[in-house]
């Protein structure tokens, strides 16, 4: 039986392949005040905006290629069970080839009614105010919205508890709920964390491995890690 690789990933995963990253240093995203484009009072106060937001990112996307860390990874999938949590709204994972991909904050290519947060619509053109579905309710992005509940962090959890190796990659760990995942790898599990800017581990009992590297230079290191970790 493989062994089990659970993926962390953040922003710097997909940073390579040209995707923004979730916020800069002055609090905006893509010259928006993050509040404004990404929380359940900004849709209220100006649905039309973040329609348009998303729309931009979606038809960036549509512009971007999985990076070789993305790449890497699917690779990985012939010698270790992996399965990636991301952080990402993207599809680069998928893209890459990558089976086993959980969005904690939805996805860019998906949409959902205001009136059902469970059934999910396919969404790869422009998405526009009218746009319902068959009950007439308005169709909006599906994501995770600032103040609004991460519905796949049960499942998450679950799936990290059940690590041999937990590998966070390209995220600040600055972003809860989703940093708070490290806690609940075995206390056996090696971590190896890779970012160009790691942040400081605290309380973490785990063997662990920093590589102070962007996702694709790092997972070159990874590679040559893994085995010795994974006792092969």
């Amino acid at each position: 039986m493989k062994k089990n690789i659970v993926v962390l990933s953040g922003a710097g995963m997909s940073a390579e392949s040209g995707i923004s990253t979730f916020r800069d240093k002055n609090g905006l995203w893509e010259n928006h005040d993050i509040m404004e484009v990404a929380s359940p009072e900004g849709w209220r106060k100006n649905p039309q905006l973040v329609l348009e937001f998303y729309n931009q990112r979606r038809r960036q996307l549509r512009q971007v290629d999985p990076n070789e860390g993305h790449l890497l990874l699917a690779k990985l999938e012939s010698q270790y069970h992996i399965e990636i949590v991301t952080q990402n709204v993207d599809n680069l994972h998928e893209r890459a080839g990558s089976t086993r991909v959980l969005h904690l904050h939805g996805e860019l290519t998906k949409v959902r009614s205001v009136a059902d947060e469970h059934t999910l619509y396919e969404q790869f053109d422009d998405l526009q105010w009218g746009d319902t579905d068959a009950h007439g309710n308005q169709l909006r992005p599906h994501i995770v919205w600032f103040g609004e509940e991460v519905p796949a962090l049960e499942e998450a959890i679950v799936l990290t508890q059940q690590a041999d190796l937990l590998l966070v990659i390209g995220t600040s760990l600055q972003v809860y709920p989703a940093a708070s995942l490290l806690h609940y790898a075995p206390a056996t599990a090696p971590l190896v964390y890779i970012d160009l800017n790691p942040a400081s581990l605290y309380s973490i009992p785990n063997p662990t491995t920093v590589i102070a590297k962007t996702a694709g230079e790092g997972l070159y290191d990874f590679l040559e890690l893994v085995h010795h970790l994974m006792g092969k």
